[in-house]
């Protein structure tokens, strides 16, 4: 049985006092124990930024990648051991403004695998310029004059690509964010969770007190049906003086990707036989890796 000691690493994180990160490190911890997955069970993916920096204090398998780059990687590692719980974690600018067409292709692919989101609506790393999902007329050092895009709609982004499986969580709603993840985990195939993070130092008039006065949970609302696709669609995109968090869509449960790919119909690449290396020439590589 899985405990928080199991997770628990040497590290203490640098993240700035009252950053949302805490909270998700907090949140992945207990929904990782909730499930009994044990850290040799599982892996987290990450690219660049302050929330990337997660898998370091955190006693699990990590593995940092380039910048927007953690999705093809993530899908690699779970190509090759199906076994693996993958779990891509990152930013706003690495997921949806430099991997958006990795996120894009996941999507629809369908692997077997959690992709959480620090969604602060910011680059926190590098002091605070305008992201992807901040919004129109954000007066940043980039953008003295206001921001002149539309933010990204990654909820909605997911469900038109064919996700069924996407949510929202907020640290402010541990609990809440716990059993999203949970969720996500046990999930077939690709699961979303955008977590809404506050910077509490780039971002200020997108922190804590901004949230806790707007977000309400989509379980509370009885004539909401998290199955229907077209409503999904049409929630995802509801911003403003209401924030909903929770899930947003649960479709059909499929497969995931790895476990339909006919090249793998034998089981996953770190269980099939180098059959068609001799041993010399296995020897070979290893001398040359090594």
């Amino acid at each position: 049985m899985a405990t928080r000691a199991d997770y628990k690493g040497q590290e203490r994180p640098t993240w700035c006092p009252g950053c949302g990160d805490y909270g998700i490190l907090n949140a992945l911890t207990r929904a990782l124990v909730e499930q009994n997955i044990a850290p040799h069970e599982a892996i987290v993916v990450t690219g660049i930024g302050c929330g990337s920096k997660l898998p370091h204090y955190m006693r699990i398998n990590g593995l940092h990648t380039l910048h927007g780059r953690p999705v093809p990687v993530a899908q690699g590692i779970k190509l090759a051991n199906h076994d693996l719980r993958v779990i891509v974690v990152h930013g706003d600018g690495d997921g949806y403004g430099e991997g958006l067409g990795h996120f894009a292709h996941e999507v629809r692919r369908n692997p077997n695998i959690t992709e959480l989101v620090q969604n602060n609506k910011i680059y926190g790393l590098t002091k605070g310029q305008y992201s992807p999902t901040s919004e129109r007329g954000k007066r940043r050092s980039t953008t003295p004059q206001g921001s002149l895009e539309h933010p990204v709609q990654p909820l909605a982004l997911a469900i038109t690509h064919g996700a069924n499986f996407v949510a929202r969580g907020y640290p402010g709603q541990l609990n809440h964010l716990i059993d999203l993840i949970g969720q996500a985990l046990q999930w077939p195939g690709y699961a979303l969770v955008d977590i809404l993070q506050p910077c509490v130092s780039f971002n200020r008039e997108r922190a804590y007190d901004y949230y806790n006065e707007r977000i309400y949970l989509l379980e509370e609302d009885e004539t909401y049906d998290p199955t229907d696709r077209n409503l999904a669609w049409q929630r995802a995109q509801e911003w403003g003086d209401r924030i909903p968090i929770g899930v947003f869509y649960r479709g059909e449960r499929v497969a995931g990707y790895e476990l339909l790919e006919p090249a793998l119909q034998k089981g996953p690449l770190v269980k099939q036989p180098l059959s068609r290396l001799n041993e010399a020439q296995i020897a070979g590589l290893f001398d040359e890796l090594s």
